[in-house]
Formats: structure tokens, sequence, C-alpha cells
């Protein structure tokens, strides 16, 4: 039983287990390849989908010209949308692209990184082909776009799932929709390809103008007969996309009505809390019923579900910058654009250095004070999704030091989507080495730095690889150990699994002292989805499950206390955790959030890791009653859902409100 070599790439033609070939590169492209893109339906298609950095001085138009046959940027990057300098893209690159980046190949010199943003859907595949595979029922001419004219002063961005356009919390006084625009990343609905994208359709106010007037009767607007009109519910019908439940708006919650609702609705949240208990401190001026946020217009984009399918969170790149400079490119130069994003991911450097969050700072960097971005700061506090590794070779290490320290990896059975572990080492920690022992089998053999290699278990075909390279493009600082697992269940009899079980993960360091952090990346269910995502966790018979924080006396690898939405660490942007309106027989912060101060700052770490949010906000009412209330997917109807995801539209809204002046006017 032993590592097996890994493969030549089908796509890239990269032998990756050649020495030192995955130096420098995602590895969950690494990952893709050696299992075939069964994460990707075994079809990476003929261009595959990634998010670049550029090298200083290099230009998005320069990257262009300079190999137009092995790359497609989207017209937005090289749009007047785009700032100036911007040096992130999201792209599509041939096979030939991996020739012409290595040494003297054309793009050699301009690109710094990538990183892969394969959905699990067909969507940003080939757009062109998905358009004439699913072709909308109402799609106009698919270049046109609607006269309308870009958006001035206060913008809220929305980046999130389905929205409920016609309720009535985002119509203005009039009556009429302030969403001026929408842009439905995925290849269903109506309405225009937004030719700047080339993919996805966009709504404008006109269109859902429309829709709501042709569902009028006696001066009820009919909200069913709206969003079966604009291709947003089949109420309860199979979608064309094969998948049960895709609509959300056909069910009594959305995620993104919801968020929106405490962004811009017409009353701010402590407004709508009754006989306020004792202990309650709302922030100045959220008693406010007219706010500028409750008046302004809207941009909102639906990501695709597949980015949310996908379990390496790789695809939430693309979605999200296209979505960014989307958004943007619906304002005039002038506009103040504050942008909500409750969505994320739990692995990743945890340092500000992920393309994604390279990208954000720089666009706001670029925009200066018109552009704010918003994220919810993760709700993986108590999912024993991350461990705190200290390794010292030398001497009788004290406590919190270790020779040799196992984690112990529980994937769940059922679980029909991949499992990944990102173990993050520091600069300078070549000596540390990796062993894994598969549940109900003998330990593989440890690898050293630089080295990878593919375990195929009872079949020929991978279902554990341990990609170990000497640098990554996930990160700047350091390198990442990537163990990817297949899924542990199929009703497919072709499809590899992986055992269920405890999985042992065990490092060393054969010199000096070293700080490792472990991070097992989002894997929950996604409600109404026909695939089933089983968030696997780590065990450690120290940890204690009945404790709100960690105690720094508690030898347990596992810590609270660094679990972060990965994508919110960056410099420029804020990270909101989640708080209670009244704690009297509790503490101040939601369990399910990061906290400051940070309980366990006395821990050893890696340099630079983000652990406590920039701010915080209401995400339950106390210790008891959790969650907080806001709009059902009709008008009327109010719902209760907790999380950071409730408590980052709130910041969302302080900051558009005071981004000029204390009135926010």
């Amino acid at each position: 039983m032993g590592w097996s070599r890994l493969p030549t790439g089908r796509f890239t033609g990269i032998d990756w287990g050649r020495p030192g070939a995955t130096d420098g590169f995602d590895p969950y492209l690494v990952w893709a390849e050696v299992d075939r893109f069964s994460g990707y339906d075994q079809r990476p298609g003929k261009w595959l989908p990634v998010v670049i950095e550029l090298h200083p001085g290099w230009s998005i138009a320069a990257f262009v010209a300079a190999a137009p046959k092995s790359v497609r940027v989207r017209e937005i990057y090289t749009s007047p949308a785009a700032p100036a300098g911007l040096r992130f893209c999201s792209a599509q690159v041939s096979r030939d692209f991996f020739r012409q980046i290595r040494a003297g190949g054309a793009l050699h010199q301009a690109v710094k990184r990538f990183e892969l943003g394969l959905p699990a859907g067909d969507q940003l595949r080939d757009p062109a082909k998905t358009l004439e595979s699913h072709p909308p029922a109402t799609q106009k001419p698919r270049h046109a776009r609607a006269a309308e004219p870009p958006l001035t002063g206060k913008v809220i961005g929305l980046i999130d799932d389905s929205l409920a356009l016609a309720h009535a919390n985002f119509l203005d006084s009039a009556g009429q929709p302030r969403t001026a625009f929408f842009w439905r990343q995925d290849g269903h609905g109506v309405g225009n390809v937004p030719p700047e994208m080339g993919y996805g359709h966009e709504l404008t106010a006109t269109d859902i103008r429309r829709a709501m007037a042709a569902n009028t009767f006696d001066g009820v607007c009919d909200e069913d007969g709206v969003y079966i009109a604009l291709g947003l519910s089949t109420l309860g019908k199979k979608s064309p996309g094969g998948r049960l439940g895709f609509h959300a708006l056909d069910t009594g919650e959305s995620h993104g009505t919801f968020v929106l609702d405490l962004a811009a609705g017409p009353v701010p949240l402590p407004a709508r809390v009754a006989n306020l208990p004792p202990g309650f401190d709302a922030p100045p001026g959220w008693q406010r019923a007219d706010d500028a946020a409750s008046r302004c217009p809207i941009v909102a984009v639906q990501l695709d579900y597949d980015t949310v399918l996908d379990t390496s969170g790789g695809s939430m790149n693309v979605g999200v910058l296209d979505a960014l400079l989307y958004i943007l490119s619906r304002c005039d130069a002038g506009a103040e654009v504050t942008v909500n994003i409750s969505f994320g991911t739990l692995a990743g450097p945890h340092d500000g250095t992920s393309i994604l969050e390279g990208a954000m700072d720089q666009l706001v960097d670029l925009c200066g004070e018109r552009l704010r971005i918003v994220l919810a700061a993760g709700n993986g506090y108590q999912s024993r999704t991350h461990a705190n590794v200290p390794l010292n070779a030398s001497g009788k290490p004290a406590a919190p030091w270790r020779r040799e320290a196992t984690l112990h990896w529980q994937v769940q059975p059922d679980d029909q989507t991949q499992s990944f572990l990102e173990l993050w080492l520091p600069p300078g920690a070549q000596d540390v080495r990796i062993a894994i022992t598969p549940p109900g089998h003998r330990p593989l053999p440890p690898l050293a730095f630089g080295e990878s290699g593919m375990w195929l278990g009872e079949s020929d075909r991978p279902c554990c690889a341990l990609i170990y390279p000497r640098r990554v493009a996930t990160g700047e600082n350091g390198t990442c150990a990537l163990v990817a697992l297949a899924q542990t269940f199929s009703f497919d009899q072709g499809v590899v699994t992986a055992p269920h079980g405890p999985w042992q993960v065990t490092l060393t360091t054969r010199s000096g002292q070293v700080v490792v952090d472990a991070y097992i990346e989002r894997d929950d269910i996604v409600s109404g989805m026909r695939k089933v995502a089983r968030q696997s966790h780590f065990e450690d018979r120290d940890y204690d499950v009945d404790a709100a924080v960690d105690k720094p006396s508690n030898p347990s690898l596992i810590r609270r206390s660094g679990s972060f939405n990965s994508i919110a660490t960056g410099k420029r942007t804020t990270a909101v955790g989640a708080t209670r309106m009244s704690y009297p027989a509790g503490g101040k912060w939601a369990l399910y959030s990061p906290r400051s101060p940070d309980p366990d700052s006395g821990r050893p770490e890696r340099k630079g890791v983000v652990k406590m949010p920039d701010a915080q906000a209401y995400g339950d009412e106390n210790p008891v009653q959790e969650g907080v209330t806001a709009a059902g997917t009709r008008s009327g109807a109010i719902v209760r859902l907790k999380g950071t995801s409730a408590a980052s539209p709130q910041v969302t809204r302080a900051l558009l409100n005071t981004a000029v002046g204390e009135s926010g006017e």
C-alpha cells in the first residue's frame, strides 16, 4: 500500500508527477486533473475558467493582446467600468495557455498566478454553447442592451442567491422596483445576456416593472406570476437544469431576499423588535425608518447555484469578481457603491493573500472611498473545521508545542460531494512531513516538502491525493498542502468513492519550530439541491464541545479561533461578526461567530492570520431566541434566520448611510 505517481493532465498537458511540477499552481487544478475532473462532471470543456493576477506593470488589455488565441477575457475587464490599473480578471484559458506561461512563452512575464474557477455545472465552460443548450423562453437579441442610464449617488450592491424583485420592501414610494439591474449568472432565466459578461441573463427595472404590470389585478400584484414570467419560479416543477427546488423563490424564504431586506428594506432591524429587553444597545441612527439605504437603487447579482455546489470553493472566485465588475459597470464614476457579500468559504490562507481577496482589495484602492465591500465573517466557530498545530522538533517541547501531531478528520458517510483539507505552512517550513492513514487501512508513507502522490484505494482511480507543492497560487505566504478526497457515496457505480470514517493526518518536523493551520473546506447542505453534501470535521478527545470559546489551557488541536470566512480576511474589505441583541444569561457574541477580542490570542500562530472581525452587528436576539427577522419571499412574510450573513447587511446599511455626512444624504 502506497502512493502512486500523479498523472499527466488531460487538459494542461503538464506531467504533475515530475519533481517540482506542482510548484506555484493551484492545488485544486492539480486534483481536478488527477481525478479526471470527476468533481466537474468529468468535462473540463475546451476553455477552463480561471481568475488571474498579473504582474505589476501589466494591464489586462496588454495581457489579452499578448496571446489572443490562448485567453478570453470578458469585455467588462477592458471597459471603462474596470478601474485603471486593475491587475485581476476572470478569464477562460485554452490548453495553449499552459504552454504560453512557461519560460519563454508570451505570457510568462505577464501572469503572476491563477486559480481554477470551474463550477460544478455547465455554465462558464463555454458560455455561447451553454446559451444555445438552454435558450430562455423570452430571450431578446443576445447583444441587445436596454437603454438604462448608469446609476448615480448612493447605490447598494448585493451578491447572493435568489432575490424577490417584486417584494414590497424593495419598491419605492410610487410602488416601482428599486432594483435597477439584476444579473442572474446561471444559464437559465429570461432577459438579455449582458454583452460585457457573455453569460447569464440581465433584468432591468423596466423588465421588472413590465412583469409586475402584467401580473397586477384589481390593484394587487401577483408576485407568483411575476417570478414565473421572469424565470425565477417554477412553483415546484423540475427546473430545466434537472434539479428539484432549483428556484429559492418557490419556498417561503430565500437568503438573498432576507439579506437585502436587512441592508435596504424600509425598516432597519432594531426598529422591528418590540419590547426591547434590558441590555439592548442600538448603534446611533439605526432607529430611523427612512434612511438612505431604504431609498437608494439596488444592483443585485444572483450567483450560479453550481458555484455553491463546488465544494472546492474555487468557482466562487469567478462569480464574485465578475459580479463586482458588473455592479460597477451599472453605476457612473461618481456613484458611492456599498456591496454586501454574505457567502464565503472556510479553507484558505486566512491572511488576505488569496486571489479574490487581493482583487477586492485592489478594487477598493483603485475606486477610493466610492466602493465599500462588506462580507460575513462566517458561521463555523463551533463546527470543528480548524486546527492549530504548533510543532517543535528540539528538546522536550512545552505545551502547546509538540514533536508530532495527529489530526483526526471525520469524513461523513453518504457524502455525494468531494471533501478537502488544507494544511497551511509558513515560509521556511521545508522540514515538515505529512503522513495519511485512511480509515481501515495502514498508514501511507510520509511525504516531504515538494512531494505529491495519489492513493488508488481498491480501484484504478484515485480516491485520495496529497498535493504538497513548495509554493501555491492560492496564497502568498508559505505553502498549502491539499488533502483531497473523492465523495464517499454515489448512486453511479462508475464513480470512485473514498472510505468514510476517521482519516488520520500526522504532521512532524525535523528541525525548529513551525505552526501549521489546518482548515476543512465548507461542504454543508445546500437547501433544495439533489446532491447531498455532508460537512466533515475534526475530532479530539480533549476538545470541549460544551464550551463557547477556546480555553488557552485546553490542549486540543481543534481551535474555534481562526474559523473565519476565507474570502473576508483582506485589508480593504470589512468582515462582520454576529452578536446578540441582549445577553443577560450569556455572552455578547453569537456562538457561531468569530469574535473580538480573540479569546485564544496567546496561542502560537502564523504571521498575518486574521481571527477577529472588523465590525459587528446582530445575528441573534438573545441566547434562547436565535436569529433575527427579515423579509420572506412574499410581501408581508417574515422569516427568522441566524448567522453572520444576517449581521453583515446591517453594517452594509450603516456604511452606506454614513458614507457622506451623518445624515446619509
